[in-house]
């Protein structure tokens, strides 16, 4: 059992920076990848990045590549997401998750309770 918990959200002027962590529980947490999703108002969950177990490898949605840049520290067992450049379209309830394997659907085991990120326009 993996228990998530997001934190670093808030309201944010559209260029600002934002740094979300996750931190988990346990002691397997190298052992699974780790992803961030968000989902606004009214729309679908989406993928936003995924980083690999031993962080080797990252993967990102088109529209924040060069953006965002997900991280992880195992020996802290937490994840991050790097958010500069934010615009009001990236306002949304962001959430991590984990899983077997990398993945850019939201088919991961664990999944935190979300951390809600507002850009102004």
């Amino acid at each position: 059992q993996v228990q998530l918990v997001e934190s670093g959200g808030g309201l944010v002027q559209a260029g600002g920076s934002l740094r979300l962590s996750c931190a988990a529980s346990g002691r397997t947490f190298s052992t699974y990848a780790m992803a961030w999703f968000r989902q606004a108002p009214g729309k679908e969950r989406e993928f936003v990045a995924v980083i690999s177990r031993s962080g080797g490898n990252t993967y990102y949605k088109d529209s924040v590549k060069g953006r965002f840049t997900i991280s992880r520290d195992n020996a802290k067992n937490t994840v991050y997401l790097q958010m500069n450049g934010l615009k009001p379209e990236d306002t949304a309830v962001y959430y991590c998750a984990a899983g077997a394997v990398v993945s850019t659907t939201p088919e991961y085991r664990y999944w935190g309770q979300g951390t809600q990120v507002t850009v102004s326009s």
